[in-house]
């Protein structure tokens, strides 16, 4: 099968790659027919793929397979083609079930990378880790804008957005500087103890937290948030990181009952409620990454947000970088998603208003939702390494006849949502979203 790397349209900002030029590459190497679709935006310009061997062409109308990232529209979606990318279709989301309809109708075949696990459950390819490091760089340049509106000079305020770097290194010399900074002359009296709160535990949190631990910090048990020991923050110079798993946010709404995951997951806001809302007076930064839906309790309710930012100074908290960006999910203030152009707003509890950059009274929201593609080349390329180790498989394959007798290694195999226009029995349940 010939091999198309897609040119992204979903929007302006997204500039990232399934297939870097080196991966294209040694594809073609080992005997795969790869191609890449000619892009002005793409990180990776034409001329690179060129250099490095792969065909660049208008249109991908001779592949077979076209690998993208983002959602395709559906008047692109051609006849009999295989496609991989990340189709956001398994929660049944309507935005793009006219896209999952118009792929059956051309009796396409469609391969999620979301759902490509292990035996497990467990993700194989994924841009979390990316998602936390640009995350958690927008959260610290979130927090310096706010002093800076508060009129407090701190460290912070000379960081920059994630996309405004060339790269990883280029933020790298920014944030060790803010480092040196903190660990010489300390955090403002305004904030110290700075508290930087983390919920969740999964690729998105330790990535995120790759980037805070340049700077000088201790790391703390949730429970000592409430404990009343000023001495355990005493120094200025550190920055404290306390990150929260599930049976630190959530208890058994019987009382007396032991938290059990196993029993959360089955139970969800049935049996279990939040107990995240007590830590947040201690947080200045919070930075959440914990997978949500209906069935789960949410983190921060709206009510919870006029709670802690009524009569009063109010609390601790500046900034939350919802890097999960559920719109009104786990954190309810993240009222809508945003871009890299336009990636803050201040939620105002008092009267429910959303207002556009740092200034007003209640938490700065970081919601960008297409996070990764803030630092593409470093994205992509670690996203590529993991894809190029699976396409031959399935470019050797032959999808022709019943999905059953389709031999594919079990990884790809999970993640066939549709197989020449028809739903595969996993994901038969998604017909009713049609």
């Amino acid at each position: 099968m010939k091999i198309g790397i897609r040119s992204e349209d979903k929007g302006p900002w997204e500039r990232r790659t399934p297939l870097v030029p080196a991966d294209a590459a040694r594809l073609r190497a080992a005997g795969l027919e790869v191609v890449v679709q000619s892009s002005a935006r793409r990180a990776f310009a034409d001329a690179e793929y060129r250099a490095a061997g792969v065909p660049v062409q208008e249109s991908l109308a001779d592949c077979e397979v076209i690998v993208g990232i983002k959602e395709i529209p559906p008047e692109k979606i051609e006849p009999g083609k295989t496609y991989l990318f990340f189709p956001h279709v398994i929660k049944g989301q309507a935005a793009n079930m006219p896209m999952l309809r118009r792929i059956l109708e051309q009796g396409a075949t469609l391969v999620d990378y979301e759902r490509i696990v292990d035996e497990h459950n467990r993700r194989l390819i994924f841009f979390g880790r990316h998602a936390g490091l640009a995350g958690m760089i927008n959260s610290l340049w979130a927090l310096g804008l706010r002093l800076a509106e508060e009129q407090i000079p701190s460290p912070f305020a000379a960081l920059r957005q994630a996309r405004t770097y060339a790269d990883l290194d280029a933020a790298d010399e920014d944030l060790r500087k803010a480092a040196r900074a903190v660990a010489a002359r300390g955090v403002p009296p305004e904030v110290h103890p700075l508290v930087v709160g983390f919920t969740g535990t999964g690729n998105v949190s330790r990535g995120a937290q790759e980037i805070l631990d340049r700077f000088p910090v201790d790391e703390i048990r949730p429970e000592e948030l409430l404990a009343g020991d000023p001495s355990r923050f005493a120094d200025p110079r550190r920055i404290y990181k306390a990150v929260f798993a599930e049976e630190d946010l959530f208890v058994p709404k019987t009382s007396g009952e032991p938290f059990d995951l196993a029993d959360y997951y089955r139970r969800g806001a049935e049996g279990y409620r939040s107990v995240f809302e007590s830590f947040l007076p201690q947080l200045v930064v919070w930075v959440n990454g914990v997978y949500w839906d209906a069935r789960y309790p949410r983190l921060l309710t709206l009510e919870g947000c006029r709670r802690l930012w009524g009569p009063g100074p109010g609390p601790r908290l500046r900034v939350i970088g919802d890097i999960s960006c559920d719109v009104r999910g786990a954190v309810e203030c993240t009222l809508r998603a945003t871009d890299p152009g336009d990636p803050l707003y201040v939620y105002e509890p008092e009267t429910g208003a959303v207002r556009e950059g740092v200034r007003g009274r209640g938490p700065v929201v970081m919601a960008v939702d297409i996070l990764p593609a803030e630092i593409p080349r470093e994205s992509s390329t670690d996203f590529s390494r993991v894809l190029s180790g699976l396409l031959p498989a399935l470019a050797q394959s032959d999808p022709r006849g019943d999905f059953a007798a389709w031999r594919l290694p079990p990884e790809l195999r999970r993640a066939v949502i549709a197989h020449r226009g028809a739903l595969t029995p996993d994901y038969a349940g998604l017909a009713k979203f049609l």
